[in-house]
């Protein structure tokens, strides 16, 4: 398969990507077509639609074997589950799917058709494989059972965020990174309320602790790559 295009976040790091696209609905990126692949006629009618379908690849997954169990984060990490019975990144072909809102199409000179989209759980920089308009008449199912990750559905952290570190923030992405805490970054096998933990965005590396289900940013540092959190 070809990569036809790929995504511009604001996550340089896997750790703190929502677990799900759709979750923090604010999150805003941008899609960047390869070159081969800048035909704004290739986009053409794609503006009627509120959502698209986002097919990508684990590119900081990938593997030569696979295995038919995996860890899912959400139960503790100690509990096996299908591979098939899962989204984890883990798979014999490192390719995933998410749903986002498409906020509008932007036509650069430079690099083509730009789609602007919010809620993907993309880490920056994502090959994307290939887009499709998502159809609510036949895509969505409200009565659909959601097997063990519907325990999960409702999980949330109360986020103290201080004001005077919250205005190191740029004011436009101050509600996606909220939502991105309350979501709670941390693995779930990891409790330790003194722990501090670090989540790259941005420009930024955001640091916090949790104790007693309160997520409290403690610094607001330059991001410094992996070498520097």
């Amino acid at each position: 398969m070809k990569v036809i295009a790929h995504i511009h976040s604001d996550f340089p790091e896997k750790f703190g990507i929502p677990r799900q696209s759709g979750l923090v609905e604010k999150l805003q990126a941008s899609v960047v077509f390869e070159p081969e692949y800048r035909n704004p006629a290739a986009v053409r009618g794609l503006e009627g639609y509120s959502h698209i379908w986002l097919l990508w690849q684990f590119s900081e997954a990938v593997r030569d074997g696979w295995s038919p169990t995996v860890h899912p984060p959400r139960l503790g990490g100690n509990r096996h589950m299908g591979v098939f019975a899962t989204r984890s990144p883990f798979r014999p072909n490192p390719i995933g799917l998410s749903s986002v809102r498409l906020k509008g199409i932007e036509i650069s000179r430079r690099l083509g058709p730009v789609l602007w989209v919010e809620g993907a759980d993309l880490m920056d920089g994502t090959p994307i494989y290939d887009i499709k308009p998502y159809l609510p008449y036949t895509d969505s199912h409200p009565d659909a059972v959601g097997g063990f990750a519907d325990d999960f559905v409702d999980y949330g952290l109360e986020v103290n965020f201080p004001q005077e570190l919250l205005a190191l923030i740029p004011e436009e992405k101050r509600e996606g990174l909220m939502g991105i805490l309350s979501q709670d970054p941390r693995p779930s096998y990891q409790n330790d309320p003194q722990r501090i933990y670090g989540v790259a965005f941005g420009s930024q590396n955001i640091r916090f602790q949790v104790r007693d289900g309160v997520l409290t940013v403690v610094k607001v540092e330059p991001y410094g790559g992996a070498d520097g959190r």
